[in-house]
């Protein structure tokens, strides 16, 4: 990498390693971890059990309750005389308790044991936001229950100005510690992300740092405090949006660069997410492509909440930008709303069983769409406004979704998509995965009506949308809305009658240039659905501060070049010299047609720094 000396063994050995998993397109280029299979902590947290053990846990209230299953049936009637009662071993499901003079129920659920350990590149992932919602004394309770599930990858929250709170000093131990240590721990991938600005490197905090050395510094210093633990990292959140800062696809292109150094130059195994998107917006996607960042990012992240129906053309919208880089969706569910008690913030019976349902569906879209990890949204317990997301309640104890979260982490563990089934009306996905270990093919199939579907080749097992085990079919198979898991061996692929998955996009991607351009313009000056600098039209030339970066270790020299509209003229330097670390600023002075303009002016800097490569700043106009 250009951050060493080019002719040194460091150097050989990372460029060697990047440049492989790049051109493999692996979703895991972080480390592996340390990884047996997941037991349930002494005390059970959550009321979580796998099959076959024997369930004990405490009820609030002693007295008679009643044990019901996820289909509201009851199963047991106990007797509580000390608060804790023995069920005995349960089958897998989701279970509550209910007792007439109590004005809540008791969750619990029961799992299938998983019987080899969830593999390094299975793309079942989580939003955890440990840091911010469980304190250090129950965060391993937590990531047990993400182990237990077969999560892979689990998503943290950060803090920037509490890890950094004055420039260059940093917090000894926090509780980034403590959750980058526990995750790891448990055998789970962490990946970590901010978005806000300390004070100090911007008043603006929603905004990006002023200068791009501050931003470089702390990653520098976090991927390097936790290498080994914290495996990626998106520089950014949302940063497409107002309320994550409003930023142009320009500015999220040009701080990607600057992270992608400063993680790599720590710790060079370490993923380098692109900033994430919360929107598809055309304008934001021309923007970064037109800005080159994909030599900058391992991965390509976004985010959704949308219907099931506009996943092709929403994920489409992205492959096409992202080229041969892995798709990760880092947040997306189908949320619903809470209703009754404003204290407890609890969906309906109806919907708690929807929000089971809806969470494999997400995934089964998700992945035939080929993502290389999917992370629901979310684990804790959370509202915004009158919507739930949370997939288990404050005390740990699951909604039903958890249960199915732990049959897709251990039915679609390393899930690769085959297809989607040609059959109108059905909705069917097909994957090679690794249900407890066998490599398998596993359908995944619903219907928004009852019907029954004839099978090409018989099942081998078949389970609902909780794991539970269903009995198999003689010819065809009974849909509902409620998705099923059909497990089929491996060589019977060619019996299924698929539409193929959509491919990745095969554009040729550079090499990464360790100089860096930004520009800066008032936030109230940008046009967030045209991803562009909004400018006054007064008969004037137009000025922007353009700032030049080196985060290579050596100096960099080179040319620039400014590209134009037609009718358009630029003045800027043409050549440039930077010291290793150092940022210079220069003036871009642009005039546009004496006619006058409309629509969206496009201006693009290049720099051509020898072997360091071509560095490129590309931003939009548009008339105020």
């Amino acid at each position: 990498m250009m951050w060493v000396n080019r002719k040194s063994p460091r150097f050989v050995v990372t460029a060697l390693f990047v440049a492989l998993a790049h051109a493999l397109g692996t979703s895991d280029l972080g480390q592996a971890v340390e990884r047996a299979i997941p037991r349930p902590l002494e005390h059970h947290p959550g009321n979580i059990f796998l099959e076959g053990e024997s369930v004990r846990i405490s009820l609030p209230k002693q007295g008679v309750w009643q044990l019901l299953d996820a289909d509201n049936r009851s199963v047991k009637t106990v007797v509580a005389n000390d608060n804790l009662v023995e069920l005995g071993s349960l089958p897998v499901g989701f279970y509550r308790l209910k007792n007439e003079d109590y004005p809540d129920w008791v969750s619990l659920g029961v799992i299938a044991p998983l019987k080899v350990p969830t593999p390094q590149t299975s793309p079942i992932a989580l939003d955890v936001a440990m840091s911010w919602f469980y304190r250090e004394d129950r965060m391993a309770d937590v990531a047990s229950l993400c182990a237990l599930a077969g999560v892979n990858w689990v998503r943290d929250r950060l803090s920037w100005g509490e890890v950094e709170p004055h420039r260059g000093e940093f917090r000894s131990r926090t509780r980034y510690d403590a959750a980058a240590e526990i995750q790891s721990a448990c055998g789970l991938k962490v990946l970590q992300v901010y978005h806000a600005s300390p004070k100090w490197a911007n008043p603006e905090t929603k905004r990006f740092p002023i200068d791009w050395r501050n931003c470089h510094n702390f990653l520098k210093a976090v991927a390097e405090r936790w290498k080994g633990k914290v495996l990626a990292y998106e520089p950014w959140n949302e940063a497409d949006i107002e309320v994550f800062g409003g930023h142009t696809g320009a500015e999220m292109a040009s701080l990607q660069k600057a992270a992608y150094w400063a993680v790599k130059s720590a710790s060079p195994e370490t993923i380098v997410c692109w900033s994430v998107f919360a929107t598809n917006n055309a304008a934001h996607l021309e923007d970064i492509a037109a800005n080159d960042i994909l030599p900058y990012c391992d991965t390509f992240n976004f985010h959704h909440y949308r219907p099931l129906e506009d996943y092709p053309s929403l994920y489409e919208s992205f492959r096409q930008i992202a080229g041969p880089r892995p798709l990760w969706v880092t947040e997306c569910a189908l949320p619903l709303r809470w209703s009754g008690d404003p204290e407890k913030q609890e969906l309906s019976d109806e919907d708690l069983f929807e929000q089971a349902r809806r969470l494999v569906k997400v995934f089964a879209c998700s992945l035939h769409e080929g993502t290389a990890a999917t992370f629901y949204f979310l684990l804790p317990h959370y509202v915004e406004g009158p919507t739930q997301f949370g997939i288990i309640r404050r005390d740990l104890t699951p909604r039903p979704a958890y249960v199915s979260l732990a049959a897709v982490g251990r039915l679609l563990a390393d899930a690769r998509p085959c297809g989607k089934l040609a059959e109108k009306d059905v909705w069917g996905y097909l994957f090679r995965a690794k249900p407890d270990g066998k490599s398998r093919l596993v359908l995944v199939l619903w219907s928004k009506d009852q019907r029954n579907l004839p099978l090409p080749v018989k099942p081998v097992a078949l389970y609902d949308h909780f794991g539970r085990s269903i009995e198999l079919p003689a010819e065809s198979l009974p849909l509902t809305a409620a998705p099923i898991f059909a497990v089929f061996d491996e060589d019977s692929l060619a019996q299924f009658d698929l539409v193929n998955p959509p491919q990745a996009n095969p554009v040729p991607v550079s090499s990464p240039c360790p100089v860096v351009l930004q520009t800066l313009w008032p936030s109230d000056k940008i046009d967030l659905r045209q991803s562009a600098y909004r400018v006054k039209l007064d008969g004037q030339d137009l000025s922007f501060p353009i700032f030049i970066y080196n985060f290579g270790q050596t100096g960099a020299e080179g040319t620039i070049r400014v590209t134009v509209p037609t009718g358009w003229e630029a003045k800027f330097i043409d050549h440039c010299r930077l010291a290793a670390h150092e940022r210079v600023e220069h003036t871009l002075q642009l005039v546009p047609p004496k006619s006058g303009w409309s629509g969206v002016a496009v201006t693009r800097i290049e720099g051509d720094f020898g072997t360091l490569g071509r560095s490129v700043l590309s931003f939009r106009l548009v008339a105020d």
